[in-house]
């Protein structure tokens, strides 16, 4: 790994000699479309290996080349390791990948912008080759997709979605655990898992394997239900935001006040109480695949897993379990709107088309039979419309041979999207409502985090996180006031205070 490492610093510290003081590079090989040309795709995930993506493709590919005279091809970053993966593609500056699916927020696209891993997109090169595009997305997104300047990338800014966490629970278990409106607060949840315990033998509470993404959600979730607090992305350690009260205020939760302390009584009480095995800090178990068994009565995840996946197939397996979902920041109404920059689409700096790519992008984006195709895949293979205007599977449609995978979390468009059938849109479109009425948008979004100078400081935090937030939110400690003052004395010594005030003088330098 440290040989690893080493390598994509050197590639990455190349490319940003490459590049540095050439980002403004735009295409210049004008819209000629004599030449047929192929234009990759970079994404994130596993390749498919049963075939169905490529005929699929090859029906995308017969319009492109009509339409761009260009043809698509993906480029998988599989998951194992991804990151140093994705971020080694782009520093080796070859010519690999064309169109480059990036995130601001979880797959680096401020760092490759400033590293020059990109290229600057000038609005004369967006109207012309992506116009519909262009404009589809206020001047305001636009601005949010700048890097000192210039614009690096297209927003998905035309797709509601929400991944906001939260516990899925049994709404039929909960009103016999005599929560008839279900669970709506931490003080509800702790009964109806304490009520499974003591009235549902052979069924773990919870049984969580204690994974690291568990530990951030469920700290962070107590915390934003209690407070007004406000997460901000893109620091690589968890432990920073603002308040709703004063937003560029930055401040630790984790580091001072007391809720992290109540946090942790929580937790040594569902620990005592069984929620969890006791080696819950080993398990592997499935937790997901035991919910659907009736074997656990709760699952945390995000809103778009709860109503997309987990409630369609409960009311499958276990038909009247009602699965409900207690939002993280629902007592006080305290929830943040997705980034647009949560996903969204780059243009490699070594690019040999980028003008045809740009094209490919606007079409797949915008012309409803390539977005159908892509996102769907082939009507009557991948789906079928309902009368009703929904999808779904056709009956001969078997995953193993037709599913599609194209990963495609960067373009998606609400003017063109078809329902599926399947998912739960009654109670989705039922939560949307408090979700907007709550909610405030992501208030960082033109903020480009320069971390170099305390990246030490945050990879120690990240050390500190790992040898402590474990035993904390699982309740594996003595005392709760004594584990959180060690916790926080470790984060002092880790250079917390000086993250902070860096943190603060690049706020201020943007919104003061």
């Amino acid at each position: 790994m440290k040989k690893t490492l080493t390598v994509l610093c050197a590639l990455l510290c190349m490319a940003g000699v490459m590049f540095a003081g050439g980002r403004k590079d735009t295409a210049k090989k004008g819209d000629d479309l004599s030449q047929h040309v192929v234009i990759k795709y970079m994404t994130t995930g596993d390749k498919p290996t049963n075939g169905a993506t490529e005929k699929m493709l090859e029906k995308l590919n017969a319009i492109l080349t009509e339409k761009v005279n260009a043809e698509l091809e993906i480029y998988y970053i599989e998951w194992t390791d991804y990151m140093t993966k994705y971020n080694l593609t782009l520093a080796q500056m070859d010519g690999t990948v064309d169109l480059v699916g990036t995130a601001t927020d979880w797959l680096d696209a401020w760092p490759n912008s400033k590293n020059g891993a990109f290229m600057a997109l000038s609005e004369d090169m967006l109207k012309k080759y992506a116009p519909k595009t262009w404009e589809s997305v206020s001047q305001e997104h636009w601005d949010m997709c700048k890097y000192d300047g210039d614009i690096y990338f297209m927003p998905e800014d035309n797709y509601a979605q929400w991944t906001n966490h939260g516990f899925m629970y049994r709404g039929d278990w909960a009103k016999e655990a005599g929560l008839a409106d279900g669970v709506h607060s931490w003080d509800q949840l702790t009964a109806y898992l304490k009520w499974v315990k003591a009235n549902k033998p052979g069924v773990i509470p919870w049984d969580s394997d204690a994974a690291k993404s568990l530990q951030n959600q469920m700290s962070f979730g107590y915390i934003a239900s209690h407070t007004p607090y406000v997460q901000l992305d893109g620091v690589g350690v968890d432990l920073f935001g603002g308040s709703r009260k004063d937003l560029y205020k930055i401040y630790s939760p984790y580091y001072t006040g007391n809720e992290l302390v109540e946090f942790a009584k929580l937790m040594k009480d569902w620990d005592s109480a069984g929620i969890w095995k006791t080696d819950v800090l080993n398990n592997s178990s499935s937790n997901r695949d035991e919910f659907y068994l009736g074997q656990t009565a709760c699952d945390q995840h995000h809103t778009e897993t709860w109503y997309g996946t987990v409630r369609p197939r409960m009311e499958e397996d276990q038909p009247g379990s009602d699965v409900g979902f207690f939002w993280f920041g629902e007592e006080i109404g305290n929830v943040t709107g997705l980034s647009i920059s949560h996903g969204a689409m780059a243009l490699s700096a070594a690019s040999k088309n980028p003008e045809r790519a740009l094209m490919v992008y606007d079409l797949l984006r915008n012309d409803p039979e390539c977005y159908n195709l892509f996102n769907y895949g082939i009507e009557g293979v991948q789906y079928e419309v309902l009368p009703n205007g929904t999808r779904q599977k056709p009956a001969s449609y078997d995953n193993d041979l037709d599913a599609i995978t194209t990963n495609y979390w960067w373009g998606r468009n609400d003017d063109l999207e078809i329902r599926d059938s399947q998912r739960a849109w009654a109670q989705y479109d039922e939560i949307v409502k408090a979700y907007d009425a709550a909610k405030i948008d992501y208030p960082y979004g033109q903020l480009v985090l320069e971390i170099d100078s305390i990246r030490s400081e945050i990879d120690n935090m990240n050390d500190v996180f790992a040898n402590y937030m474990p035993r904390i939110c699982y309740g594996k400690f003595d005392n709760a006031e004594a584990i959180v003052k060690e916790f926080r004395a470790a984060l002092k010594a880790a250079g917390i205070e000086n993250v902070i005030a860096e943190i603060q003088r690049q706020i201020d330098a943007v919104y003061r």
